[in-house]
């Protein structure tokens, strides 16, 4: 890892905090996330958005904060405690039934469905699946493995009689998710009954693979042979050299993108260059120039087909296709696209600072007066515009096949980070036996101000030093001297406060432990 990639800037960091605002908000408080959709059916959705809100803390933390999970962990944990809310999945009892043009001639066969990951609707159960995984295996905790820490339930005092509930874990999830896939002879599960889409299925393939880091076994690679070889019959790119969108269950007919949609191309190839990166890269050039736009002063942005009529109704939906495009081009580590389309949002798309935490905050105008586009929706700025700017070069790719040794939960590291406090580096340094970070108070928070840095009962003799001076010394989690910033001996470590808004950089060395 370069030393650019483990310190984050301003506006990443204020990424983050975005984030972290946005999980606090209290139960259904859904300010700042409503898109232009109705009832949670399209790309905008709740799900949607936290989803890669906890994909961009996982890339975050893996390649940029390696050695700061009390940063990640409080925010992915609330995300998830969020999608388990009736408000973002209830959905399902509606779109379960069919009535779309894609299913309509099926509609007699379907019935209401409240359980939302029990058929079809890989849109969300991918989603919770890949989150939980990523969470046991970012973290080292397994809390949603217990039995029923998964659990869909809702019950109104108004209508519709007993409790519904649904309970299952990230093992029984990922089970259940598996044979969905294996029935489907691998072309995948479908989102709304009858559709399958490549994109969706892509975040299972990403759980799959967390499952297997965590247990050691091969579903990832079993599935992804799998659907190499179903597809290769339909082809995962149409005559126009784009993404295929879709194929239908019951006709295995295949929805091609002939509107060359950004959102297709950039969704897909996102994702899937985790597992398929060879592919993904080689036509990413041809795909992206058939929409990308160049606008002034080196700015780009995104040319978006024509939204579709359908049964005399114009479709209104979140496609989100600028920052689709952000987050594949840092996928791809194209860094003149990325930073074409990031001036381009600096400039037309109205940055903004609230709470600490840095957005684009919505629009729905198309483009001003001189066809500059400014449409922003909350998928694109409160979330994938962050993902760009928190992602790496192959960021996925390398989540998914350089995992971390199993020592990096035993070294020090910042293991609880309290809301007031911006951590912009923290890695250990494996040849000297240094974790050194960089903490500063941010100014618009009312949390509080102290750091932990755990893991390290288990180790020798450390000193902590700031900016070259000596702050505390000492053996495990005991402390024998402090000079400043309230070191104090904790359960597993030690803890100081964060004095400054200015950035305060620190190195503790350490005695490694037994391995």
């Amino acid at each position: 890892m370069s030393r650019d990639e483990l310190t984050l800037n301003d506006r990443q960091a204020g990424h983050l905090r975005h984030f972290a605002n946005l999980s606090r908000q209290p139960v259904n408080d859904w300010s700042f996330m409503q898109g232009r959709g109705t009832g949670q059916d399209d790309f905008g959705g709740y799900r949607f958005q936290m989803a890669y809100m906890a994909y961009a803390l996982a890339l975050a933390h893996r390649h940029r904060l390696p050695a700061a999970p009390g940063v990640f962990k409080p925010v992915f944990e609330r995300l998830l405690e969020k999608m388990l809310l009736p408000e973002v999945w209830m959905y399902w009892a509606r779109v379960g039934r069919g009535g779309s043009v894609f299913n309509m001639h099926l509609s007699a066969g379907y019935t209401e469905d409240w359980n939302p990951v029990g058929r079809d609707n890989i849109m969300y159960s991918a989603y919770v699946q890949s989150m939980a995984l990523l969470y046991h295996y970012l973290f080292d905790d397994d809390r949603y493995a217990a039995p029923g820490a998964l659990t869909f339930k809702y019950w109104s005092f108004f209508w519709g009689g007993k409790e519904r509930r649904f309970e299952y874990d990230q093992t029984s999830l990922n089970e259940h998710i598996y044979w969905q896939m294996v029935e489907s002879g691998y072309l995948g599960v479908a989102c709304e009954p009858n559709c399958v889409f490549q994109i969706c299925n892509q975040p299972a393939i990403l759980g799959f693979r967390m499952h297997d880091l965590v247990t050691g076994g091969a579903v990832a690679e079993e599935v992804t042979q799998g659907y190499q070889k179903a597809w290769a019959q339909f082809g995962r790119l149409g005559a126009n050299g784009h993404y295929n969108m879709m194929l239908s269950q019951d006709t295995h007919a295949v929805r091609d993108n002939a509107g060359n949609a950004p959102w297709v191309d950039a969704w897909c190839g996102t994702l899937m260059n985790m597992w398929n990166r060879d592919f993904v890269h080689a036509h990413y050039p041809a795909q992206i120039a058939d929409w990308l736009m160049h606008g002034p002063d080196g700015t780009m942005s995104v040319r978006s087909a024509e939204r579709p009529q359908v049964m005399g109704q114009t479709v209104v939906n979140d496609d989100s296709d600028f920052g689709w495009a952000a987050t594949w081009a840092s996928e791809m580590g194209d860094a003149p696209v990325l930073n074409g389309l990031m001036q381009h949002a600096d400039r037309f798309m109205s940055p903004s600072w609230r709470d600490g935490g840095f957005h684009y905050p919505r629009n729905d105008v198309q483009q001003d007066a001189d066809g500059h586009r400014t449409l922003v929706e909350p998928m694109t700025g409160n979330v994938l515009l962050g993902y760009a700017s928190l992602n790496v070069p192959d960021g996925l790719w390398r989540l998914y096949n350089e995992p971390w040794p199993a020592s990096r939960h035993r070294e020090p590291a910042l293991t609880r980070v309290d809301d007031g406090v911006d951590v912009l580096r923290a890695h250990v340094e494996q040849s000297t036996h240094c974790l050194h970070f960089t903490l500063r108070r941010c100014a618009a928070s009312k949390g509080g101000f102290d750091v932990e840095i755990g893991r390290l009962s288990a180790h020798g003799d450390w000193t902590l030093m700031h900016d070259g001076r000596l702050v505390a010394q000492g053996a495990g989690n005991h402390v024998h001297a402090a000079h400043g910033f309230n070191v104090c001996a904790t359960q597993d470590g030690i803890a100081l406060t964060c004095l400054g808004t200015s950035a305060l950089q620190f190195d503790l060395a350490f005695v490694p432990g037994p391995a």
